[in-house]
């Protein structure tokens, strides 16, 4: 049950990021007689596209990982008990992966704000 586990803490890991990303889409002010200005510029939104997919591939390793470890892992401790703290190290460190892709989107996701810098 524990390679289930950490793969369901990858699926939060990607809610994260949509939550974060989510709340700083603004809607453009204007609109009738006055002119339409937007407030959610290009420059914010390649930002958070690169923020979504940092996590979504990041989360994907991980998951790709966990799943075969996991699946192996149980396996081999099922014939050798002593296997289960390796299993869990390597697995420990498959989730490792995502959490690195959190902290990249979540960075990514910050610095995407204002006008794009003047060349």
């Amino acid at each position: 049950i524990i390679p289930v586990v950490m793969a369901g803490v990858i699926g939060i890991y990607g809610f994260i990021i949509a939550v974060v990303v989510g709340t700083k889409i603004k809607e453009p002010t204007g609109g009738g007689a006055q002119p339409v200005v937007p407030q959610y510029t290009l420059f914010s939104a390649f930002g958070h596209l690169g923020s979504g997919l940092t996590g979504g591939l990041s989360g994907l390793a991980a998951g790709m990982a966990i799943g075969i470890v996991g699946d192996a892992g149980v396996r081999a401790t099922a014939q050798q008990p002593k296997l289960f703290v390796g299993m869990i190290l390597i697995l420990i460190f498959a989730e490792a992966l995502g959490l690195y892709g959190l902290i990249v989107a979540l960075i990514m996701s910050s610095s995407g704000g204002g006008n794009c810098p003047a060349a």
